[in-house]
């Protein structure tokens, strides 16, 4: 199902630890909007899909998601590499050192760990699809929050990239809903469904 290329999808390189930074960015990895659930979404709403167009771009945009997930965490790796006991405990980083030390856990910047009540899967087409684009516009708007509180070079360039493929993801989603609404008449799916719509057909 995938080739896997052993380099970060763009490059992480950050100068200048800052735990501060690395607890807002990990909820883009185990937050309500991150890649670990776009990732899970994703893969596993493309079986209920009906259309192998959709489906595929499930699973493309699923795959690119579990690429971002490891540059977030590279990110939040970075950020808390080699800090000292003192830099720890006054970033406020020691609640999540003493559970975690420095590995990289799933939880959101409010400490909430990741849970599937993220995501949703419905196995209707537009359901579905109507998911998909909201959780690419609450990432894109989570990637705007840590623009607007970041301002190390090194961290916001990788942010400015992954805001940008939201964006791409957000449109491919909106075709896939036009595609699939072209297909959709009221004997497939509920474009029409006469168990709750009396004018369905006239």
């Amino acid at each position: 199902m995938w080739k896997y290329e052993k380099k970060l999808q763009y490059p992480i390189n950050i100068k200048n630890p800052n735990p501060k930074y690395a607890q807002i960015i990990i909820s883009q990895y185990g937050g309500p909007d991150g890649e670990l659930g776009a990732s899970m979404r994703y893969l596993t709403q493309r079986y209920s899909m009906p259309y192998d167009e959709v489906k595929g771009l499930l699973t493309d945009i699923g795959t690119e998601e579990l690429a971002h997930l490891e540059m977030v965490c590279a990110m939040v790796y970075q950020l808390t590499k080699n800090l000292t006991p003192e830099e720890i405990k006054k970033s406020g980083f020691d609640k999540y050192f003493v559970d975690h030390t420095t590995a990289v856990y799933p939880v959101a910047a409010s400490g909430l760990p990741w849970t599937a009540t993220y995501i949703q899967a419905k196995g209707d087409i537009i359901t579905d699809l109507h998911e998909d684009l909201a959780a690419e516009q609450k990432a894109r708007t989570t990637y705007d929050n840590l623009l607007t509180l970041i301002d190390d070079p090194d961290i916001r360039e990788p942010l400015k990239f992954l805001r940008a493929r939201e964006i791409v993801h957000y449109q491919r989603f909106g075709e896939a809903l036009r595609l699939s609404t072209d297909k959709l008449n009221s004997k497939n799916f509920y474009a029409c469904n006469p168990s709750f719509d009396k004018n369905c057909g006239k």
